[in-house]
């Protein structure tokens, strides 16, 4: 692993993979549709290439895969968008494979197991989803564990819990710490009195770069949870009590959300997505640890305190 290009570069995940492979003194390229956004994210590390490139574009996608040896997929799409992942994960693969890329990782989410049938899914659980977007997230991991199968490229997926902290705004748990900095009432969606597992974004830059850089790790999918269950009422109990406020939030059920969804195409879709709340997918990653040895993980508290300081910053 000599020459990485980080697909989708400017994200959450891309920017936690970032900070890992300039420790490891590894040239790297990030690509994303935005120069600004990339210049701020990366202008500053020694090892990284900025190549704005549009990856739904063929040659596009030809032109970032271009002398690079592996690539780490972090592309997201918003939730009205996500039929999309299959069709960029054909583009990207056909992009791989006419320059020659050795070998791709695709970082993943828990949607493609469908609703858990046991308290912790390990990866041998089955992939069932009932939702769209987990048959299209399911879909797209498909094409990649095919490709390897295939012989085209070696692939392997990291499946990760919804995440928060640095660069995660666009995910669940990011805006109740900004309604709590600002003293507001934080919403959720679904039951709030259940299980949950969220993972600090930071912590899985070096897991990923691990696995890439592991040539038996390819071939096959990898669990990384977070430090262990939390209620959902106290996660958000703990950011509030963190900026010296009592708790104030509100949580949206089927009804509002359908509701809601008439006007706005984003609550449109997470009612499919509320099994997640009501039977939560809780990862086992027990294969990682005895592949890697105990991994770095950031409590919960720790991980609200650094998330809150950064974005006091």
């Amino acid at each position: 692993m000599q020459n990485v290009a980080i697909f989708g570069a400017a994200g959450a995940i891309g920017t936690s993979v970032a900070p890992e492979l300039e420790r490891r003194g590894i040239q790297f390229r990030v690509v994303g549709r935005s120069r600004e956004k990339l210049e701020q994210a990366f202008g500053k590390f020694k090892h990284a290439e900025i190549f704005p490139a549009d990856l739904s574009e063929p040659r596009s996608a030809g032109a970032a895969a271009r002398g690079i040896d592996t690539i780490v997929y972090t592309v997201g799409v918003p939730y009205p968008s996500f039929n999309l992942h299959p069709i960029l994960m054909r583009t990207t693969l056909e992009a791989a494979a006419a320059m020659k890329v050795q070998r791709l990782v695709l970082v993943s989410n828990v949607y493609g197991y469908g609703v858990p049938r046991t308290s912790r899914v390990a990866e041998t659980h089955p992939r069932e989803p009932s939702t769209r977007k987990g048959k299209w997230r399911k879909e797209q991991e498909d094409l990649v564990l095919e490709a390897h199968r295939k012989g085209t490229l070696q692939s392997l997926i990291v499946r990760l819990p919804d995440f928060y902290g640095p660069n995660a705004d666009i995910s669940m748990a990011n805006p109740i710490f900004r309604a709590a900095l600002a003293g507001k009432t934080a919403n959720w969606v679904g039951p709030d009195n259940t299980p949950h597992e969220f993972v600090y974004v930071p912590d899985t830059g070096a897991v990923i770069a691990e696995l890439a850089s592991r040539d038996e790790c390819y071939g096959e999918a990898w669990n990384y949870g977070g430090p262990g269950e939390i209620n959902t009422m106290d996660f958000i109990t703990r950011i509030y009590r963190a900026v010296g406020r009592a708790p104030k939030y509100r949580t949206a059920g089927v009804g509002l959300l359908k509701a809601i969804g008439w006007f706005n195409p984003t609550f449109r879709e997470l009612p499919e997505m509320l099994y997640l709340q009501e039977t939560p997918v809780i990862l086992d990653d027990s294969k990682l640890t005895r592949k890697l040895g105990q991994v770095h993980k950031t409590s919960y508290d720790e991980g609200i305190q650094q998330t809150l300081a950064w974005m006091k910053s």
